[in-house]
């Protein structure tokens, strides 16, 4: 995924990105999807985002890979744990 963003943008993604090739964290989380995706085992995607303390305080998951979690939604989540 890095490669391929850093084709297509010209730069590395600016945040770290998840490689969980033995599915243990998309496992945990009931993320995979058992459908193969070009001949390989893709996880449904999805957003959580976790406070400092480790716990889920906001998540979006979908089966259908082309309704993906709103950028507005995401920050909004982000802001209310500012606020705690």
């Amino acid at each position: 995924m890095v490669e391929r963003v850093t084709k297509e943008s010209g730069a590395p993604p600016g945040f770290p990105l998840l490689a969980d090739v033995d599915h243990r964290v998309i496992d945990r989380y009931g993320l995979l999807n058992p459908e193969l995706f070009r001949g390989r085992t893709v996880p449904h995607p999805a957003v959580f985002v976790i406070d400092r303390s480790g716990r889920v305080r906001w998540k979006f998951a979908n089966t259908n890979a082309r309704i993906r979690a709103e950028n507005a939604d995401i920050l909004e989540a982000l802001r209310q744990l500012e606020e705690k």
